[in-house]
């Protein structure tokens, strides 16, 4: 039996984690301020599973004494820092607080596993907007839809970084920390850098978690805005295929210790914001009304991931298709529908 700890345990991520450990039987302690909306929610849900092997801690990632006394008080296996401020738009508004929590907050938590002496492994999250606006790339339309004109595979990890936005900075600060903790410290740490994920216990809105909010509009009945002209495309993850990820990983870490992997739908789960829309209307049986504004700053116009270093590593390829997956958000959706007020 491992011991996990789960920074920003209560958040969409990290609560998915934390149940498929706890289904096996680990012991999970999770630490996390509950400030985001959802994150109570997702707390009640993980302590209704009434798990020998649950713990919550309330604190701050930003608050470095008390990771410091906690690294130090136990003897953790594996740490995942998934604590984060999550939104583009809230980093152009308020950068020092989007700094505080991702690249200090980041900070913070490798110090206190460092200071322990001991070495957990650890997995950041990180994101595809290290890469930034990726302007020298050229795009094209096919069939309504955005795409790269030569990367057939998507954007490898070998792109080089270029830091858009504030989120793209502290994100990709904390990224190199990361990774260079493993160089020098010697902490087997794990960079994913992730496209967009979806799934349960997601309480997506306009400014991040685009697929959970479109799905929750076109169950409410909403209208949904688009930034942009709609045909912007990313590849999407169903987060059971990350939890997969992260545990094929950790399993093989004297492979993965010290690299960086591009975790995402791949080629296979790309979609438009239109075709999601096309088909949730599908789906729910009525048109969905949308209005149109500008492009948003950092937004690229496609992002698709080469998850081919994941596969080659350490075996890992999505399962469920970007099909099966809104299917399935949109079935949770309807079955907790008065989460969603």
């Amino acid at each position: 039996m491992a011991k996990y700890l789960i920074t920003g345990g209560c958040g969409f991520i990290g609560s998915n984690l934390t149940a498929s450990l706890l289904a096996d039987g680990e012991q999970v302690t999770v630490f996390d301020n509950l400030s985001r909306a959802g994150t109570e929610r997702n707390l009640a849900w993980l302590e209704a599973m009434k798990s020998p092997g649950f713990r919550f801690v309330r604190g701050d990632v930003r608050d470095f004494d008390a990771l410091r006394d906690l690294l130090a008080s136990e003897d953790f296996d594996v740490v995942f820092n998934t604590a984060a401020q999550v939104a583009v738009t809230t980093s152009v508004v308020d950068p020092r607080t989007d700094f505080e929590v991702n690249a200090l907050g980041t900070f913070n938590v490798l110090e206190a596993v460092r200071l322990s002496g001991r070495k957990p492994i650890f997995f950041f999250t990180s994101t595809n907007k290290v890469y930034g606006g990726m302007e020298d790339v050229k795009i094209v339309e096919r069939d309504g839809r955005y795409d790269y004109e030569d990367l057939p595979h998507g954007v490898p990890e070998s792109r080089c970084l270029d830091f858009h936005s504030p989120y793209g900075c502290s994100k990709g600060a904390a990224d190199q920390y990361v990774r260079d903790y493993a160089r020098i410290y010697e902490i087997p740490t794990v960079v994913f850098r992730m496209s967009c994920q979806y799934g349960p216990r997601q309480f997506g809105n306009e400014d991040q978690g685009w697929v959970a909010h479109f799905i929750i509009a076109a169950h409410k009945g909403r209208d949904i805005n688009i930034y942009g002209d709609g045909k912007q495309v990313r590849d999407i993850l169903y987060v059971d295929d990350l939890v997969r990820a992260f545990r094929m990983a950790a399993a093989n870490i004297t492979k993965t210790a010290g690299h960086i992997y591009n975790i995402g739908g791949g080629r296979e789960n790309t979609i438009s914001l239109l075709e999601l829309v096309s088909d949730l209307e599908q789906l729910v049986g009525r048109k969905i009304t949308l209005h149109f504004g500008p492009w948003r700053p950092g937004d690229q116009p496609v992002y698709i991931s080469d998850i081919r270093r994941a596969e080659q590593d350490f075996g890992w390829t999505p399962q469920i298709s970007k099909t099966e997956g809104v299917r399935r958000l949109l079935e949770w959706v309807r079955s907790n529908s008065e989460l969603f007020a």
